[in-house]
């Protein structure tokens, strides 16, 4: 019974203890086939979808110059000096010289000190080499330095001396560069999975930006578009990333369900709330320009896409947990492997749900600050249109991660469950001591 390393047959009993620390052993092959008659259609589907969804490019419209939509072009400020603000004009006292007001207040402020006045050279387009001036306040939020680069509008109807004016400033280097650490450092840490992951990244941008967002412009309905759009990021992502094998397929279905579920919720809910999904300046253009867009579709097609992410990093765990206990004792069945490892996804589900909440109140920070400053109630601010949106976008994908939890956990116990008999020969249990002992032996 000593002499267990001299065992002729390893690959019986202690195959899981063998390759408790590498990848998983491969499933039957009769499991492999259940799995494939289930992703296999599902796969199809979307591949279909795509087809007959496909936008072919968004569609071209006349620009109405109001936010993001006007023609913009590269900029150099090639000159920069300091004026007196009164000399430039660069705001007027109301007529009524009535400074109680915050705008006569700002105008009589913005008249005091020293004005930037730049000297802005096109560097892009039709007018290349054509300069323009700038004023630029004391007191703006945006100062402009010699050589900057900015970003510059054109408006080809305004009066040649105010056809360009500064938008913004150029941040192309820093964004770039921080880029690059961000996938150094990921293939640094992740080696090849993180060059597979930095790969399925760009391949949901692409469809992101190929076909979701052209596809909606296009008057496909959003909330279709979503489902068949993250539908092909979950694919590309989960596969790439982790392998075509029954370890992934599980995270996929687990993560289908959920979505389907928060499909579900949000079309009821979104509905039953009434939230129109128009409810800022640059929805409202999108209203405007498109009006053949369901903006409360696009709202739900929001919450689909967003939960995503985090759903497929809730179900890859999950599903990896539950092949790793496998691995560590062969002998449990799919009720201690689904007692165990949903222990394992309690806590996962405590921080994902945190960090969801505290993500969404971050991005709404400046709203609910608007609503602290003009003292609303509680239930004032939660009740309105935008903060309502946030709340059933956040709650919404809340329930479906922590449904994704038992959902996979179950899914992956009991397909690696199901194929523990047709791993192991017959009689291989009762030839072979392995580590466990005789009282192992007899553990199916």
């Amino acid at each position: 019974m000593t002499s267990s390393p001299q065992n002729p047959e390893p690959h019986g009993h202690d195959h899981g203890h063998v390759h408790s620390h590498g990848p998983a052993a491969p499933v039957s092959q009769h499991l492999r086939k259940v799995i494939a008659a289930v992703l296999i259609p599902f796969a199809t589907a979307v591949l279909v979808g795509l087809a007959v969804l496909w936008p072919g490019g968004t569609p071209g419209h006349e620009r109405s110059g109001v936010g993001f939509d006007r023609q913009t072009e590269q900029g150099k400020v090639v000159s920069l000096e300091r004026v007196d603000c009164k000399d430039v004009n660069a705001a007027q006292v109301p007529p009524t010289g009535d400074t109680s007001t915050p705008e006569g207040r700002e105008a009589v402020e913005s008249q005091r000190g020293d004005c930037g006045r730049a000297t802005v050279e096109v560097v892009t387009g039709q007018d290349k080499g054509r300069t323009f001036v700038e004023i630029v306040q004391p007191d703006a939020p945006r100062q402009l330095k010699q050589g900057q680069g900015v970003t510059v509008a054109y408006a080809p109807d305004a009066p040649r001396d105010l056809q360009y004016s500064v938008t913004d400033v150029d941040r192309d280097f820093p964004i770039a560069l921080l880029a690059g650490i961000f996938a150094l450092v990921v293939v640094a840490v992740g080696r090849m999975r993180g060059v597979m992951a930095l790969i399925a990244l760009a391949a949901s941008f692409a469809v992101l930006t190929m076909f979701i967002l052209p596809a909606i412009l296009q008057g496909s309905n959003p909330l279709v578009v979503a489902i068949v759009g993250a539908s092909a990021i979950m694919l590309i992502a989960l596969y790439l990333c982790h392998g075509v094998n029954a370890r992934t397929s599980v995270a996929v279905l687990g993560t289908l369900i959920s979505l389907l579920l928060i499909g579900l919720l949000g079309s009821l809910f979104i509905g039953w709330a009434s939230l129109s999904g128009n409810t800022d300046d640059n929805t409202g253009l999108i209203k405007g320009l498109y009006p053949e867009i369901d903006m409360s579709g696009l709202l739900l097609a929001g919450v689909i896409i967003g939960s995503l992410g985090v759903l497929d990093d809730v179900t890859v765990t999950q599903t990896s947990a539950v092949w790793e206990l496998h691995q560590a004792d062969p002998s449990m069945g799919p009720r201690a492997l689904y007692r165990s490892a949903i222990r394992i996804g309690r806590d996962h589900i405590a921080s994902v749900v945190n960090t969801l909440v505290l993500a969404y109140a971050g991005a709404a920070l400046p709203l609910l600050l608007l609503f602290s400053i003009a003292q609303s109630s509680v239930g004032t601010v939660a009740t309105s249109e935008l903060v309502a949106e946030e709340i059933v976008r956040t709650l919404i994908g809340s329930i479906g991660l922590v449904a994704s939890v038992p959902v996979t956990t179950a899914l992956a116990a009991l397909v690696v469950s199901a194929d523990r008999p047709q791993e192991r020969p017959a009689g291989t249990a009762a030839a072979a001591p392995g580590r466990g002992g005789r009282g192992r032996r007899r553990k199916r």
